[in-house]
């Protein structure tokens, strides 16, 4: 699997971005598929890569940005998605039940969002010519550590991470007459841009919760994680806890 096609949706900014420029550092030729044209084409740059607008939510255009990376010699091995949102608001609040447009919003993009982008990937890599152990690519999802211990006021959030984390075996057993394997990363608490706009102390406080390594996680780390599955053939159909030990308690 070394130096083939790879795209990463939500490459743009943080995990998606350690990502793009890991596969990039490892010798993969990287397109970075996101909404923020103006951050994506930075990062594309830099890492001598391409960059693409799209929106996981919809067929039109994720599908044209698979097209784009397929156009690659060899056609696209690896796909990471990186696309997705933060929910947060408890069932029935003070005003009453909680609105169900949240609730549409956050699984159209989580979980939706990645089944599309999972089936168009997967049908470009089912075409490739076979490599090594019959390989044609592999699929990398991200869910989350609320997908199984989501906290007071994420149940939407949670929703949308643990029907990722589901989904997961089943599509690697869809897939795997093609040669094709489907991964999941479920991370912890990570310094993404979210984070990045918490006072320090409340970042602290919250890496403090972490048993060890006791702070946030870097997003290279999750980088390192997503191309060691690239790289072992071995992984498939399971999801990754990457939290440094976290249980998150209810609140």
């Amino acid at each position: 699997m070394k130096s083939q096609a790879a795209i990463v949706f939500g490459g743009a900014s943080g995990l998606g971005e350690a990502t793009a420029r890991k596969l990039a550092d490892a010798g993969h030729s990287v397109t970075v598929a996101d909404l923020n044209q103006e951050k994506g084409e930075l990062v594309a740059e830099e890492i001598g890569g391409a960059f693409v607008t799209a929106d996981v939510t919809e067929e039109d255009s994720t599908r044209a940005a698979v097209a784009a990376a397929s156009e690659a010699e060899h056609g696209l091995r690896v796909c990471v998605n990186c696309a997705g949102v933060g929910a947060a608001g408890r069932i029935v609040g003070k005003d009453g039940a909680a609105p169900l447009d949240g609730y549409r919003w956050a699984i159209n993009i989580n979980l939706i969002g990645t089944i599309n982008v999972l089936r168009l990937a997967a049908e470009s890599m089912v075409g490739n010519e076979p490599v090594e152990d019959m390989q044609r690519g592999v699929c990398i999802n991200t869910a989350s550590i609320a997908a199984y211990d989501g906290q007071i006021g994420q149940t939407a959030y949670a929703a949308t991470k643990g029907g990722v984390v589901s989904l997961t075996l089943p599509a690697a057993r869809d897939l795997s007459r093609s040669g094709v394997r489907v991964m999941t990363i479920a991370p912890g608490l990570f310094d993404t841009p979210l984070l990045a706009l918490l006072p320090e102390e409340a970042r602290k406080a919250l890496g403090d919760t972490v048993p060890f390594p006791a702070r946030l996680g870097l997003p290279e780390e999750f980088g390192a994680l997503a191309l060691q599955i690239v790289e072992n053939p071995m992984l498939n159909g399971e999801v990754i806890r990457l939290d440094g030990a976290l249980r998150m308690a209810p609140k």
